[in-house]
């Protein structure tokens, strides 16, 4: 016992061993944090639509390539079985069986098939297994075979009397173990098929038809051939170490080849010949060493269901990966093959093994370290190093240069030269007596120079990340750089990189890719080539060019390469839909070497990978939608039918739509493209999102339609899903035939307003225009009457005047008869003489004082109205003397001019005036004659 045990350790350091040396299919994993459901996961089916199921701990676990969703079970109990028939998923869990469907929305129902034989099964029992058969669904508890009829829904029970270890179905029949051997259900019943110590003994994993027989997998014992009646070891060259491992689980690939889960040493994949193809564990990228379950999917990719998670093995993958979980090779930074080995030269050193062989690698000595490249000239192996420069012999490296560190080497026009970029310029290699030495460092250019490429015999081109593009010339004894040029119109940046591809130089930065003119010497964007940048596609600027003249490129989601075209000079472009991502290379330390004509290995930073670019083709595949959920805001979302045309009210708008294509393999990623008639008539951009959200959709008529893309590849069909969003109730016809009534009404209204309000304006224009004639007739009025007062001013000053003249022809005529009254007087016996008497007698009469008063009173009342009135009521105390003064002054008479009318003196004017003054009470500053014209 010791000894068996001590040896099972041996074989699975063995085991261990060899594993190093494999080139395994990728591996997807998912965790219990991914795919959010319980650790353990018992069986695995597949539906008509790629969809996979998982009978899990907390319930079917859904996957549909986009997304995970967890259905909870019936009882909340764990599902142990599942299985996809037509059109539903079967499942069986603690007392409980049934199946599920799909709904109209997308969702899944159950539906129990269990609860119509409650009381017919026992306590504690739970279903393992569900085998179609015919019209036939059959359930394995632990006790029980429940065979249900699909077309009359009836049941019929198998009761062995014995506990069932478990049952099994083969295109031929149906079987189950007991410890009484291996029994065979005929017409509904059961009847022994096979019973020996090795069965009997053994627990049955799985029984597969061949065309040779049965294979027969047992827990312990392996695996056994049946054929006739006679039972017969399966031979496989790890047969003590599957006997070990304690089988737990088993499915027949489509090629035959067999695949084994373990309690405790992963999964074991053989030949139908029993050859052992793969052997993976944990150690070599399983997430779990316990296989609870197996599945082969129509992609062929097999599924694994863990004790601790859920894995995909692509089996068919054109991509085999190499992955380093020791950590000992490190990350690779190049590779190369020489003389039928395999070199590695990683961030740990150089490491070689034998070309297309399962054997580990091995270190080669003295390269401890980090490398940067190998390069093969003239049956030479030279390694760039952070040390130096080496020459690889077998697991041998001899240092030929240490001065500083080496990026890459370039052969000098086919000579004995090579030209070796190193952390502070360019050295020169030469060959002497059939022996590579260090020759001589280029004068005149001490940059770093990683990427560098020789053009025209003597032109070398640099590209320092940080520096920029440069160019010099070197003479012809390779000893001094002249006419050193820096490229202004080259933006450097993070992982720039510069390469010749047929005799012309490239620069790929995150501006773009651009191409060495020849003629001008001048750098000019190649439009074409930088549209693989776009869409934050620039991870890094690497080139290669490979054997076949291939130029690959390395962008976010895609690796690229170009060929030259046959009939044209423009460059063919193929993609391969591999994500940086998945790759895990290092940026800007990009790697591709050409083992074979369509075999490439590309390095990572745990190991590397192997593509077979000839089998990187994939079935067509189908894009369908999954899910549709809308919602009004605030509210939660509704899953609505997939299959009916949608009808939604206005605040309904919010729509969601998810799609996927089934696609399970590691390296490749669907992508989708979609367009809303309707909305925008356009596809839009092709994006790895499998879901689109449309919020705030106006009232209309729309039509979503999605494809997809797989490995460059469209699907065939496109998912098409039409849905009506209604007008609100106050924009629907009856309400536009209501508004329409309603404007017709309003616009009368409002004609019948606007007529009104301008008859009404009309009227208010009239009114206003007779108040403006009236006012204007006023005016003219005044202005009749200003001109008529101006005349009667006139008038008066005329009159004034003219009785003024008056009033002076009367003085002088007073003054002429005073004259000649006194001249007669004064003549000699002028008494005696009676004539003379009379004239004198006749002059007297002419100037008495109240004659010459009446005349002018008559004259002056007559020019100015009311005055004398006036004053008379202003002061009653004047006497008639002193109105006929006032008079007098008003037709602003002098004293003098005065005296005469009155008789008197001019010195008695004065003192009239000073006395009129006093009655008057005039103030002492205010004048007389002043006062009276203003009366």
């Amino acid at each position: 016992m010791q000894f068996s045990k001590i040896l099972f350790k041996l074989l699975l350091f063995l085991s261990s061993v060899f594993c190093v040396g494999q080139q395994l299919p990728p591996i997807v994993k998912y965790s219990k944090d991914v795919y959010g459901a319980g650790i353990q996961n018992w069986m695995i089916s597949q539906d008509n639509h790629r969809f996979m199921y998982f009978a899990n701990n907390e319930g079917l676990l859904e996957f549909n390539g986009s997304k995970w969703i967890l259905n909870p079970s019936p009882n909340e109990t764990i599902i142990r079985s599942v299985k996809c028939i037509n059109d539903k998923i079967y499942t069986g869990s603690f007392m409980e069986f049934g199946y599920w469907q799909r709904a109209i929305n997308g969702q899944l129902s159950y539906t129990s098939l269990s609860n119509s034989i409650k009381d017919k099964i026992n306590d504690d029992e739970q279903f393992w297994g569900i085998f179609p058969f015919d019209n036939w669904i059959l359930f394995q508890s632990l006790e029980k075979i429940y065979a249900f009829n699909t077309k009359t829904k009836s049941f019929t029970i198998i009761n062995p009397n014995s506990t069932i270890n478990k049952a099994f179905k083969t295109a031929n029949g149906i079987y189950f173990q007991t410890t009484k051997g291996l029994y065979e259900i005929d017409q509904g019943k059961s009847k022994l098929f096979l019973s020996n110590d090795i069965i009997n003994q053994n627990k049955l994993i799985n029984i597969f038809d061949t065309n040779e027989g049965l294979i027969l997998v047992t827990q312990k014992q392996g695996i056994f051939n049946y054929k006739n009646g006679v039972l017969s070891k399966f031979s496989t060259n790890v047969d003590v170490e599957i006997q070990q491992s304690n089988i737990y689980s088993s499915q027949m690939l489509s090629d035959e080849s067999i695949a084994l889960g373990s309690i405790s040493n992963g999964i074991f994949i053989l030949s139908k010949e029993g050859k052992l193809i793969y052997h993976i564990t944990q150690n070599s990228g399983l997430s779990n060493n316990t296989a609870l379950s197996l599945f082969e999917d129509i992609d062929k990719n097999l599924w694994i269901g863990l004790d601790n998670g859920i894995n995909c093995i692509n089996l068919k993958s054109p991509i085999k990966s190499y992955i380093d979980n020791t950590g000992i090779l490190g990350t690779t930074y190049a590779s190369i093959t020489h003389n039928n080995k395999l070199y590695i030269g990683t961030n740990q050193g150089l490491f070689c093994k034998e070309l297309n062989s399962t054997s580990k690698f091995e270190f080669v000595q003295n390269t401890k370290g980090q490398v940067w490249s190998l390069f093969s000239y003239q049956n030479t192996l030279f390694c760039g190093h952070d040390s130096g420069t080496f020459v690889i012999n077998d697991k041998n490296a001899t240092p030929i240069f240490v001065s500083s560190g080496t990026w890459k080497f370039v052969p000098f026009r086919n000579t004995n030269y090579i030209l070796q970029g190193n952390y502070n310029g360019i050295t020169v290699l030469e060959k002497r007596n059939n022996t590579w030495v260090y020759k001589n460092k280029i004068k005149g250019f001490n940059y770093s120079s990683k990427h560098f490429e020789v053009l025209n015999s003597n032109e070398i081109y640099i590209s320092h990340e940080y520096k920029g593009v440069y160019k010099f010339k070197v003479d012809k004894s390779l000893l001094n750089a002249s006419d050193i040029i820096k490229f202004d119109n080259l933006t450097k940046s993070k992982n720039a990189t510069l390469a010749k591809y047929n005799n012309q130089i490239y620069y790929a930065s995150k501006d773009g890719i651009f191409k060495m003119n020849n003629a001008t010497k001048i750098f000019e964007k190649d439009k074409s080539l930088s549209e693989i940048f776009q869409n934050d596609e620039y991870v890094t600027g690497k080139m290669i060019v490979d054997k076949s003249n291939k130029l690959w490129f390395f962008t976010k989601n895609y690796i690229h390469y170009y060929s030259s075209g046959k009939l044209s000079p423009e460059l063919k472009k193929n993609s391969l839909p591999i994500p940086s991502s998945l790759t895990n290379s290092m940026p800007g330390y990009e790697n591709i070497l050409q083992l074979s004509d369509e075999t490439y290995l590309i390095g990572t930073t745990d190991g590397y990978y192997v593509l077979n670019n000839n089998e990187f083709k994939f079935s067509n595949h189908k894009v369908s939608l999954f899910g549709i959920s809308n919602n009004v805001v605030n509210s939660k979302s509704t899953n609505i039918s997939i299959t009916e045309k949608g009808t939604f009210h206005h605040d309904e708008n919010n729509l969601a739509f998810n799609y996927t294509v089934p696609e399970y393999d590691k390296y490749i990623n669907a992508e989708y493209q979609y367009k809303l008639e309707g909305l925008h008539d356009e596809w839009s951009e092709w994006s790895f999102n499998s879901q689109v959200v449309f919020e705030n959709l106006p009232a209309g008529d729309y039509v979503f339609s999605v494809r997809a893309k797989v490995a460059n590849s469209v699907t065939d069909n496109i998912a098409i899903y039409s849905f009506v969003i209604k007008k609100p109730w106050y924009a629907n016809n009856w309400a536009m035939m209501f508004y329409f009534i309603m404007l017709i009404v309003l616009g009368y209204y409002i004609n019948k307003f606007y007529t009104i309000y301008h008859e009404k304006r009309h009227q208010r224009i009239i009114a206003e225009n007779n108040i403006l004639l009236e006012l204007k007739e006023l005016e003219n009025e005044q202005q009749i009457m200003k001109i008529k007062n101006e005349q009667l001013t006139q008038d008066v000053d005329k009159k004034n005047k003219e009785l003024a003249v008056s009033t002076m022809n009367l003085i002088k005529k007073t003054e002429l008869l005073n004259i000649i009254k006194g001249d007669l007087k004064n003549s000699t016996d002028s008494t005696s003489n009676r004539s003379i008497k009379s004239v004198i007698s006749t002059i007297n009469k002419n100037v008495k004082e109240e004659n010459t008063w009446n005349i002018f009173k008559e004259a002056f009342d007559s020019a100015d109205n009311n005055f004398l009135k006036k004053v008379k009521e202003n002061h009653p105390s004047l006497t008639p003397n002193d109105l006929r003064l006032c008079a007098y002054l008003r037709l602003n008479l002098s004293s003098k001019e005065i005296a005469p009318l009155l008789n008197i003196s001019v010195r008695s004017i004065e003192i009239k005036r000073y006395r009129l003054r006093k009655k008057m009470n005039l103030p002492h500053e205010m004048g007389l004659v002043e006062y009276l014209l203003a009366i």
